[in-house]
């Protein structure tokens, strides 16, 4: 009997902490910066600049600076990254890429 109660209470602490991970933002699920910004090195900065190191790009897409300066809410940016524009090319970015190239614009802010 005792042991079955601590399995309930086990289950139960499961199920709670597994409700409450997956109730929480793709943008707060260990997002790291650091990696954003070597995955925006790699293929952003061909059109944006997003490094201030970052010389040239191309004049009609905004820079990563400025994005951040527009403080729109991870969720538009995760939706944006997701289903890119037409002139962006979709890039297939998994999940995780999304949230780490959203972690470094945001810090740029």
């Amino acid at each position: 009997m005792l042991g079955q109660v601590f399995y309930v209470r086990c289950f139960a602490r499961m199920a709670v902490a597994f409700m409450g991970l997956s109730a929480t933002p793709l943008h707060t699920l260990a997002a790291d910066a650091a990696k954003g910004e070597i995955i925006a090195k790699r293929w952003c900065a061909a059109c944006h600049l997003v490094s201030p190191e970052q010389t040239q790009a191309s004049p009609d897409v905004p820079s990563f600076s400025a994005i951040a300066r527009q403080k729109k809410p991870p969720e538009k940016l995760t939706a944006f990254l997701t289903d890119p524009h037409p002139k962006m090319p979709d890039m297939n970015l998994t999940r995780s890429e999304i949230a780490d190239i959203i972690a470094y614009i945001r810090s740029l802010d």
